[in-house]
């Protein structure tokens, strides 16, 4: 091999020569569902393993944030845990969040203020 030819094409280092993998199972195409990672076995063969999807984690119906204490999980794994670990022991437990709660406990005290304050003055009114 001539220099020119070296200076060319240079060495390409050892990690770039790797082995070719292919799926294992019968799904072929590159999808979200279908993610994959290739190890080395002891036998020193390079072979495909799975990945799981990432879980999102449940969100609040109020203001959409994830819910803190109830585990991300994908959905058939919810159908595994009992109904402590899916929710949080207050009043809207796996559904809101605490503070869209207070916020909803707060609204909702006021509206009846006002209704009371109404109902005053209107009383009032009718008295004079």
């Amino acid at each position: 091999i001539n220099a020119e030819y070296m200076g060319l094409f240079p060495l390409l280092p050892l990690s770039a020569m790797v082995q070719r993998v292919t799926y294992r199972r019968r799904h072929s195409y590159a999808t979200r569902s279908n993610k994959t990672k290739v190890v080395k076995t002891p036998g020193g063969k390079l072979t495909v393993l799975y990945r799981k999807k990432v879980a999102k984690g449940p969100k609040c119906g109020g203001c959409g944030g994830t819910l803190p204490g109830i585990p991300h999980l994908r959905p058939i794994e919810y159908s595994r845990l009992s109904k402590t670990q899916k929710t949080v022991s207050r009043a809207y437990g796996g559904n809101q969040c605490g503070k869209c709660v207070r916020e909803r406990i707060v609204r909702s005290f006021m509206i009846e203020e006002q209704k009371n304050v109404k109902r005053l003055l209107k009383e009032k009114k009718k008295a004079e």
